[in-house]
């Protein structure tokens, strides 16, 4: 028999994730200089990582032949005391994906529905699919707006979880905080509200999910220290909700799930308020950078509060190739249903004028 012939039913079938291009292989592929190359596809920070998890993360490497705390005390507590709220109600992740995936493992089967907008985070289909439940994917509203009434609509007595994220990615938009409480408040007893936060730490005032908890909804927040800590490569993230909610997640979980050294670097990166706040203006000021000079382009985006936008330029795949013959790299977003979108991460200063004038170039040579 062949392997294919061995494996479970579903897996050949099972979609799979396609990250953005790394520099390296672009530079392979088309015989350009790696340091000539700028990489606008992942939403990855372009300031670097946080200064303080860099030297906790150095410090850690230290006792690298020691097994992780398991329970990551240290970071429990340290987010504990930054949410005010019970140790027993955080998990850890290898990043915010894993909380993704140990949600499925606790929640979802074959017979199971996942609710959840087209053109959202492909990762929640895909664990749907994974674990043999039904995606139920409902359009976007005018302007890719998330509409909340037609994804409460799309509630059956099948559903288990609802996805939402706020800012969405790779749409950008964002849903305000009287619209979320009013969401979950109508969501029947049998169904868990995921609320993606990756981007959350972009906007000023993010929606705060602890009155809906207090309340006894069922609900569950999801943060990473991938974005604006600077942390993608170390895959740390976490997850938050009721003390009942986290224990059956948690039952999910691997031993040392996070390694000891991006574990000490989350801890330390939640103390480097000055590294965050430079970040979100920086981030700001970047967004207001590419708009005006998108806007000079003629191109139209979706304005939302994460650190990329979603760029109509007609064919987005054919835009993405231009633009990586000119050493910049983005990420067309037909797989998510939107084939005239290009979605691009704010980089620096310098990076975002690179940007702009390769879609300059590409335009005026089309």
């Amino acid at each position: 028999m062949t392997y294919a012939e061995l494996a479970n039913p579903g897996i050949l079938t099972q979609p799979v994730y396609e990250p953005g291009k790394p520099i390296d292989q672009v530079a392979r592929e088309l015989g350009l200089e790696p340091a000539g190359i700028i990489k606008l596809a992942s939403n990855e920070n372009p300031h670097g990582p946080s200064p303080l998890a860099l030297a906790a993360a150095q410090k850690a490497l230290l006792d690298a032949h020691l097994y992780p705390d398991g329970g990551y005390y240290a970071l429990r507590e340290r987010l504990a005391r930054k949410w005010k709220l019970g140790m027993d109600q955080f998990v850890i992740g290898n990043g915010s994906n894993e909380i993704i995936e140990l949600l499925g493992h606790a929640f979802l089967a074959p017979g199971v529905e996942c609710v959840m907008h087209q053109s959202s985070f492909v990762v929640y289909k895909l664990v749907t699919l994974m674990f043999g439940a039904k995606p139920v994917e409902v359009p976007l509203a005018a302007g890719l707006q998330q509409d909340l009434k037609t994804l409460l609509a799309a509630v059956t007595p099948q559903t288990r979880l609802v996805f939402l994220a706020s800012p969405a990615n790779p749409v950008g938009v964002t849903n305000s905080e009287g619209e979320l409480y009013a969401f979950v408040r109508a969501l029947p007893e049998h169904v868990i509200f995921v609320f993606d936060e990756a981007y959350a730490e972009y906007l000023d005032n993010p929606p705060d999910l602890r009155p809906l908890l207090a309340e006894g909804r069922k609900v569950i927040g999801l943060r990473t220290f991938s974005k604006i800590y600077g942390l993608a490569s170390l895959r740390v993230g976490y997850g938050y909700g009721a003390k009942a909610l986290i224990a059956v997640v948690q039952r999910a979980r691997q031993p040392f799930n996070v390694n000891a050294v991006a574990a000490a670097a989350a801890v330390a990166a939640l103390g480097d308020v000055a590294f965050v706040q430079h970040c979100r203006q920086a981030n700001a000021a970047g967004r207001q950078q590419l708009g005006e000079g998108l806007a000079k382009l003629g191109l139209d985006y979706v304005p939302g509060g994460g650190n990329f936008l979603l760029i109509r330029v007609g064919d987005g795949v054919a835009m993405f190739d231009a633009l990586q013959r000119l050493g910049v790299i983005t990420r067309p977003v037909k797989g998510y249903g939107l084939p005239e979108w290009l979605r691009v991460s704010v980089g620096t200063v310098a990076e975002n004028e690179r940007l702009l004038a390769g879609l300059a170039a590409v335009i005026a040579g089309s």
